[in-house]
């Protein structure tokens, strides 16, 4: 089983021609609402691959939340922890989505921003009996660490937004800026996941590159199935939740991380966070 403790946003996506320089206005395409959040996100990815998935969060008393709350139950994420927040509106991210299919992404946290320790350790009994407990940044600092000091099993972080690692992990899963932004410097993935204390093992995602894989002294490249990207929103999210997935299935970290690295290049090939996450039946 997997427990996770993230986001839920609501997506708004515009496609454009090409992304506006600072000051510009360019004009895109129809708004779209999707469901997303890289824990949301995750959940789904890994739920849709067959694990059993337990969601910690929040979202607001609004249309948005009951949507998206609802739509997790229907993915088969088990939500009796995500808490309907009276106060705060559900969180939003802003997407533009340009012809390559690559992304910028505003994200408004909204509730998310409210996730707090005493809701992670109200689902104290689900983090521990948990084999995996996957976790990201964009909840606050006080309720990764709580996830992380609550797990009972292997724990995985996404470091995504970076920024500084509360306590140690079992498995760091950045990508190429965030593990720059974590080592304070430029340089090769391999050479700088090693250099980092944070976690027992690091799987640097490298999008259409594929990954690396650092675990002690073993340094091994994954790559990535060539496809035609439509939309790259949520393929982070697609590795990161087919990894816990894998690795709740008793897979080793480079397995996994081929795994992932599957999952993640069938996520690109449709549009949206979610509706492009792929199922067991897709990567057969």
């Amino acid at each position: 089983m997997i427990a996770l403790v993230g986001s839920i946003n609501l997506d708004v996506v515009v496609g454009v021609d090409r992304h506006p320089v600072p000051g510009e206005t360019v004009v895109g395409g129809d708004r779209r609402e999707l469901p997303g959040g890289k824990g949301a996100n995750q959940a789904v990815a890994a739920a849709r691959l067959g694990a059993t998935v337990r969601f910690v969060g929040r979202v607001g008393a609004d249309d948005a939340g009951r949507r998206l709350r609802d739509g997790l139950a229907a993915e088969q994420v088990d939500v009796a922890h995500v808490l309907v927040d009276p106060e705060a509106p559900t969180g939003m991210a802003l997407i533009a989505v340009d012809g390559a299919g690559e992304n910028t992404i505003v994200v408004s946290p909204g509730a998310n921003a409210r996730v707090s320790r005493a809701d992670v350790e109200a689902a104290r009994d689900v983090l521990a009996g948990a084999a995996v407990t996957l976790v990201q940044h964009e909840v606050p600092e006080s309720a990764v660490a709580a996830a992380i000091a609550g797990a009972g099993g292997t724990v995985v972080l996404n470091p995504a937004p970076a920024r500084p690692i509360v306590a140690p992990v079992d498995v760091l899963v950045p990508n190429r800026g965030e593990l720059e932004a974590l080592a304070g410097r430029e340089g090769d993935p391999g050479e700088l996941a090693r250099g980092l204390d944070a976690a027992r093992a690091v799987v640097v995602t490298l999008g259409a590159e594929g990954a690396v894989v650092v675990e002690g002294e073993r340094v091994e490249r994954v790559p990535a199935p060539r496809v035609e990207a439509v939309d790259t929103t949520g393929a982070g999210d697609a590795f990161c939740g087919a990894l816990a997935q894998a690795l709740d299935s008793g897979a080793d970290l480079v397995d996994a991380a081929c795994w992932a690295a599957r999952a993640a290049a069938a996520s690109v090939t449709r549009p949206g966070a979610q509706g492009g996450l792929p199922r067991r039946a897709d990567l057969a």
